[in-house]
């Protein structure tokens, strides 16, 4: 693993954008004039979707995924050029937030660069056609790691990259053979040794299903060999599941607690409630006092935060990936100060090296506490709009409520939640 991974990173908030969608204009130089408002979210790193050009052929929608690369090594022209990357990425640095691309190399374009010039480098079944692991990406041809020369290509462009940007974030990074990220890790760092590597891992049904073909992929576990951060897609169904009311809010928690025993101690799992492939958060939880009090529960867990452009606003409408498709900031709600307070609260010591545990209490309240030398930080959440009395092992007494500034009383061992997500400390 990523042994030299510090554990100070869960403290950093990740800001997704979609270039093309982001603004009218859909440009690199375009989101510059945002970047003041996304920094005082409390964000840390801007992560910017694949900016590089899409294929043409076999291409989904009008102007096509912008995870199906034809060129790895220069920019979409219709977001602008490498001199206005070089530009935005400035711009982010002098907001005092950093920069992180999309690293797409589980697959290309089917009329990429690499595959006209190397089609040796790309999986084909026993015919000699181009041959797909997951069949429903109909519009990417897959890369084949068995070639050493791909390799090479591979890490000199992300070395490219690094002398300019802070951080990588892997698309499908379980599929591609960890060791050949192991070996990026360490080569990428002869040039920047300070970027930040974020795998998007995936979950275990989709684990064994490529398995089953008898091809490598990655667990987290074994993820964490070569990165720093990991998606939280290991407990995503059972999440989905228990917003649909399948299954109990204790057998969701179990989850959540078990990734303390499974992975490195120094594991950083990159806790979002949405991404570019996933129903928005109000969509999935449209009341929203729900929003908030999972908007809060997912930003007080162990690890980073991710905010997906749109969140803040309470978007309900995830943007198409293959169409041009706008954002809508005109919007009846507004987290933003929600999610800069909790980003504050992550910058506390005891939420980044304190003991951790999450509690499923009745009438669907979640419990997190924090503890750290002679202090404990607990946060109460109410995931399906019911108010409680939660039982609590403080003294009885008035408290803050930290993310407001209200004051809270635990009376007779019992503190009372409405509505509002309750964050206090003793």
């Amino acid at each position: 693993m990523a042994y030299q991974t510090n554990i100070n990173l869960r403290k950093i908030q990740i800001y997704s954008v979609f270039t093309r969608n982001h603004t009218q204009e859909g440009t690199l130089k375009s989101l510059e004039s945002d970047l003041e408002r996304i920094k005082n979210l409390g964000t840390d790193y801007i992560w910017l979707l694949p900016i590089n050009p899409s294929g043409v052929v076999d291409r989904k929608g009008q102007v096509g995924s912008p995870y199906a690369i034809s060129d790895y090594r220069t920019i979409d022209k219709s977001q602008g050029t490498w001199e206005d990357f070089e530009h935005l990425v400035k711009a982010i640095h002098a907001h005092g937030m950093k920069a992180m691309i999309d690293i797409v190399y589980n697959h290309t374009s089917r009329d990429s660069v690499l595959l006209k010039k190397h089609p040796e480098w790309f999986l084909h079944d026993d015919e000699g056609n181009l041959y797909n692991k997951n069949p429903e990406w109909t519009d990417v041809a897959e890369l084949d790691y068995s070639e050493q020369g791909l390799w090479d290509y591979q890490i000199e462009t992300l070395k490219m990259y690094a002398k300019l940007v802070d951080g990588f974030r892997c698309d499908v990074a379980p599929q591609v053979p960890i060791q050949f990220w192991e070996k990026a890790r360490q080569e990428v760092s002869e040039v920047n040794d300070n970027i930040l590597w974020l795998a998007e891992s995936t979950g275990g049904e989709y684990i064994k299903a490529i398995r089953n073909k008898g091809y490598w992929i990655s667990s987290d576990g074994e993820i964490y060999r070569a990165f720093d951060f990991a998606y939280d897609y290991d407990i995503d169904q059972i999440y989905r599941s228990y917003i649909r009311g399948e299954i109990s809010l204790s057998r969701y928690v179990e989850a959540l607690n078990q990734q303390e025993l499974i992975y490195p101690a120094n594991y950083i799992k990159m806790r979002g409630l949405e991404n570019h492939d996933q129903d928005r958060a109000h969509h999935l939880l449209p009341n929203e006092n729900d929003l908030i009090n999972w908007t809060a529960f997912s930003a007080f867990q162990k690890g980073s935060t991710l905010i997906y452009a749109g969140q803040e606003v309470g978007m309900k409408h995830t943007p198409d990936l293959f169409n041009i498709d706008k954002l809508d900031w005109n919007t009846n709600m507004d987290l933003s100060s929600l999610i800069k307070r909790l980003h504050e609260l992550s910058q506390d010591e005891i939420q980044y090296k304190g003991a951790y545990d999450i509690e499923a209490l009745d009438d669907d309240v979640v419990k997190v506490t924090f503890k750290l030398g002679d202090k404990t930080r607990i946060g109460i959440f109410t995931l399906k709009g019911k108010g409680a009395r939660v039982k609590m092992d403080l003294p009885d007494a008035k408290y803050t409520n930290l993310i407001t500034e209200n004051s809270v009383e635990i009376h007779h061992g019992l503190l009372s939640i409405d509505y509002d997500p309750i964050i206090i400390e003793h």
